[in-house]
């Protein structure tokens, strides 16, 4: 038999007859119309509950049996930067050397008992040679010269793989077991070998990105469900938003799915998007659910009511929030790097999934879960939610309203502290070494470090056919005679292009292979023949252009972030200063999170860098996120001072209806950012710190007490907007802000 709802009896009237088991609607009541689209939609959606629900099942299901298939499909970040200098040095190289495809990786060999000189070993060398040439998209073998440093139990051997990016990540595996199975079949166990190169190393990303989904699903699920009880006070509440979040998981999961049967979809996009969805699906479920129990305990409202109260208030927000993570994800759009590009695509599928999710299933579920939204209450949330009078934050909101400007300046203070630390920000993009440690691939990599033959680079030097090799000797005894340089190798296809093998004594993410390369760029066309193009092969050259491609387009991406962020305000509440306000707001709180990263990540460790990807990804997300809390603020803000006209009285009223709901759905987005966290990926750990930390100082120290402060002291100005701007903006947005006041009016 289903609980009685906790809530106050409803003062509407039952319905009579076939399906009248529950309130009258009041969308169907004389003289009321459901508030804005999104209330239309919700009492359209309520007409068809079981049909919504369904349809989220169905969905789901269908999105489960596609999952199989996408973790067979996915693949690591791409790396290829089209338009660059080392995607056109792989192009030549493909076309002028066929044999050594359009990317070289390393086989390292060792043995704990035999040296290189040895026949045994060089047996097991060739043996292994021998059954990758016959293997798909293997092309030519080239022996490498021992190094000064060279441990003599170690032997290199560079050879080519064909095909694009995609092809050889699928080979790979492939390569690496013959490779294996023969070395170990011709010594008898007592050579191994392993494949080093950029797509080996960036292919182990996939098997680590698996394993820690699953590790986030079972550490975070218990903490997500333990808040939501807390927050909600009951089981039963709890449920909704779980539902919503684990139906937009799957779904998006599927509509990734799909996506990969036509194109590449990378591990980093799916641990990005499902965290997304987790996020902001408890927080948008949230707030709507909020919004509903509000309704039914304050205002008296039957459930259908309560539900379509709920989705034209707090889903007008949750559809406001969700345009602008997809304006923000676009901005993305701009880095011409594929790798990033996905990530925004990602973004804007989860950001999507996830807003019909809450829109739609959240007031659904709500109603038809009514009379269980109270099952098994939190003791002690029910004991003060009947004994206790004003709430502490509720004295706290009226303290802060009475000094404003004390509490304005000390918040200010203490994030621009934070925000020092970034001053000393490096940024870089390196090989995961610690995500690495333990597998095959990252022993080789540990392997040809400690030999000093760290990399090999390709100096691509294309010459008009017939007219002979290029005349290198000036460039190659320049490269000799440089302390970060092994070895030097010159080839030429006999036709129209010379490469120059260069062996890096140092890593090829490190910053000294970094200069090297700019140094070749810079002394290279004195050196070289006149008229001569240099076009740089290899993982220096490769990692190079993706950190020059990607801070070329991050002042662009950030400009459009901070443009679309600004406009989405401006037309939503149709005031100049809370949109100017907001934006300065957001600024001021990812740049005390970037300081804090990187007191807690570069300053830990002086060795280390932060990730050229965190600052692109958090900025972005954060302030989409950070929106959400803008406009459920402020939308609360201008109900009341349509009412009343009191600016003062409608800041605190909007500041004590809002702290709660936006402290509980802060701390759900804070756990499921946070889960990144044990991720085995710097990078990924890097983003959730900054995403989770940005959460939380916003939802905080922003619009609990910055905002609110700073709204009190502007007063009537809030809602200034000048005229001109005024005739121009379309008049939508959230319903119930108040009319703007215009300069000279």
């Amino acid at each position: 038999m289903p609980m009685r709802s906790g809530f106050a009896r409803s003062p509407w009237p039952r319905e009579d007859g076939p399906g009248g088991d529950g309130p009258a609607s009041p969308c169907h009541s004389g003289g009321w119309t459901p508030p804005g689209p999104c209330g239309r939609l919700g009492a359209a959606l309520l007409r068809h509950g079981r049909v919504v629900v369904a349809a989220w099942l169905l969905l789901a299901v269908a999105s489960t049996a596609l999952l199989p298939g996408l973790t067979q499909r996915l693949g690591p970040p791409p790396l290829e930067v089209p338009g660059s200098r080392s995607a056109a040095a792989a192009r030549l190289i493909s076309e002028g050397f066929p044999r050594f495809g359009s990317e070289q990786m390393i086989l390292a060999f060792d043995s704990a008992t035999l040296s290189a000189a040895e026949p045994a070993y060089r047996q097991a060398l060739a043996e292994t040679v021998g059954s990758l040439a016959g293997l798909p998209g293997v092309g030519g073998m080239l022996p490498l010269p021992e190094g000064e440093d060279q441990d003599p139990h170690h032997a290199y051997v560079l050879f080519g793989v064909t095909g694009d990016e995609a092809a050889r990540r699928r080979r790979l595996p492939v390569q690496a077991a013959a490779a294996r199975r023969a070395v170990d079949e011709a010594s008898g166990g007592r050579v191994t070998v392993t494949i080093v190169g950029a797509s080996a190393v960036f292919a182990e990303l996939v098997r680590g990105d698996l394993d820690d989904l699953q590790r986030m699903k079972v550490v975070t699920l218990p903490l997500v469900v333990l808040l939501l009880v807390l927050g909600l006070g009951a089981v039963g509440s709890a449920v909704v938003p779980l539902l919503v979040a684990g139906a937009a998981i799957l779904v998006t999961a599927g509509a990734l799915s799909l996506l990969a049967t036509i194109a590449q979809v990378d591990s980093t996009q799916l641990t990005v998007a499902l965290t997304v969805c987790l996020g902001i699906g408890l927080d948008y479920a949230l707030l709507i659910l909020l919004r509903y129990r509000q309704a039914r305990r304050d205002e008296f409202l039957p459930p259908p009511a309560a539900a379509v109260r709920a989705t034209g208030t707090a889903g007008a927000t949750v559809s406001w929030c969700a345009a602008a993570i997809v304006l923000t994800a676009c901005a993305l759009f701009t880095v011409p790097v594929p790798g990033i590009r996905n990530i925004a695509l990602a973004v804007i599928v989860a950001a999507l999934v996830t807003a019909a999710a809450a829109l739609s299933l959240t007031p659904v579920l709500a109603r038809l879960l009514d009379p269980w939204l109270e099952w098994r209450p939190f003791p002690r949330w029910r004991r003060r939610r009947r004994t206790a009078g004003r709430p502490a934050w509720s004295r706290l909101a009226g303290h802060l309203m009475d000094h404003p400007v004390r509490y304005a300046l000390a918040v200010t203070a203490l994030l621009l502290a934070a925000v020092l630390p970034v001053l000393g920000l490096r940024l870089g993009l390196h090989y995961d070494r610690p995500s690495l440690a333990g597998t095959a691939t990252g022993h080789g990599l540990v392997q040809m470090e400690a030999d000093r033959t760290a990399g090999i680079t390709g100096l691509v030097l294309p010459h008009p056919e017939g007219s002979g090799p290029v005349n290198v000797g000036g460039l190659m005894d320049a490269l000799e005679s440089d302390p970060r340089v092994g070895s030097v190798a010159v080839l030429d296809n006999g036709r129209d292009l010379t490469v120059v093998l260069v062996t890096e004594r140092n890593p090829p993410d490190s910053a000294a292979s970094a200069a090297l390369l700019r140094h070749i760029y810079e002394v290279a066309p004195r050196l070289l023949p006149a008229d001569r193009q240099v076009f740089a092969a290899g993982p220096t050259a490769l990692l190079a252009d993706l950190g020059e491609q990607m801070l070329a387009g991050l002042g662009l991406a950030i400009a459009l972030v901070l443009l679309f962020s600004f406009l989405l305000l401006l037309i939503t509440f149709r005031s100049l200063l809370i949109a100017v306000k907001a934006v300065c707001m957001n600024m001021l709180s990812v740049t005390a999170t970037f300081g804090l990263l990187a007191l807690c990540f570069q300053h830990a460790s002086p060795t280390r860098d932060v990730n050229l990807l965190v600052p692109l990804l958090t900025f972005t997300v954060v302030f989409g996120l950070s929106l959400d809390y803008e406009v459920f603020l402020v939308h609360r803000v201008a109900e009341h001072y349509r009412r009343t006209g009191d600016n003062t009285a409608a800041v605190l009223h909007g500041l004590r209806h809002t702290a709660r709901p936006i402290t509980l759905a802060a701390v759900v987005m804070t756990v499921a950012f946070a889960s990144l966290l044990i991720t085995h990926r710097s990078d990924l750990q890097q983003t959730g710190f900054a995403v989770a930390v940005a959460v939380a100082v916003d939802a905080t120290l922003i619009r609990m007490i910055l905002v609110p402060a700073l709204m009190r002291l502007l007063g009537h100005r809030n809602w200034w907007l000048p005229r001109p701007l005024a005739r121009l903006l379309p008049a939508f947005g959230p319903a119930d802000r108040p009319a703007a006041s215009s300069a000279g009016s």
